[in-house]
């Protein structure tokens, strides 16, 4: 077995009867997650080549961050009503680098990756990697932790998705403005040609061509993780 698709099926198999189905339920059964290689995930947009598709037996990686996200999902269940997909934000890995994971917990598999911003006070040097993250109003940084998606609006990015910061570290989104928005400097060419992408104010700024598919598949009442 691929050694992604264990990682990501051990990661869900500790957590899913709580996860998936109420704590009743889950006192009954255990769901076994459908194969990691059920669909064929999409990176940027675009799906993957012929070894994602169903039947094969090589497989994405799961995300790192992965049995964090789970457990937060765990920590907050009183506020996650819908807990089918789940999006992880991995600031570790540099913002030329697909590092937004949609996750179809449910399925055990990853929906899609994309590109995705960080805050400016992030990173101030301007050199794609976050430095650090901060929930104080007016840094321009990102912050961490889980993050309960809100309603959509249509705003001066247009149509975006308010997030709600469940922990201490990021307790301010809201008030903040920090957001899933799109952004033109979110670009797959200027990630190629400068090694990095543009800076947010804070907010998870993805691609214009990509935010449509984001904001329908991260609906409202999901979870949103972010870490390094």
């Amino acid at each position: 077995m691929n050694s992604g698709r264990r990682q990501f099926l051990g990661a869900i198999a500790g957590s899913a009867a709580t996860l998936l189905f109420p704590r009743s339920a889950a006192n009954a059964i255990a769901p076994q997650p459908a194969p990691f290689w059920g669909v064929r995930p999409l990176v940027n947009g675009v799906p993957l080549g012929p070894d994602a598709a169903a039947g094969s037996t090589t497989a994405p990686e799961a995300p790192a961050l992965l049995p964090r996200a789970l457990a937060a999902l765990q920590v907050h269940s009183d506020r996650i009503t819908d807990r089918d997909v789940i999006g992880i934000v991995d600031f570790s890995v540099p913002s030329r680098d697909p590092r937004f994971h949609l996750v179809d917990v449910a399925g055990g598999r990853i929906l899609s990756t994309h590109l995705v911003a960080h805050g400016k006070g992030s990173d101030p040097a301007n050199s794609g990697w976050v430095e650090h993250l901060s929930n104080r109003p007016g840094s321009e940084a990102s912050c961490s932790g889980a993050f309960m998606t809100g309603p959509t609006y249509n705003g001066k990015h247009g149509r975006s998705r308010r997030l709600f910061g469940l922990d201490a570290e990021n307790s301010l989104a809201d008030s903040r403005g920090i957001v899933i928005h799109a952004a033109s400097y979110v670009d797959n060419a200027l990630a190629a040609e400068q090694g990095r992408i543009g800076r947010s104010q804070g907010c998870f700024a993805v691609s214009q061509s990509e935010i449509a598919g984001v904001l329908e598949r991260l609906g409202p009442g999901r979870l949103l993780f972010a870490a390094r």
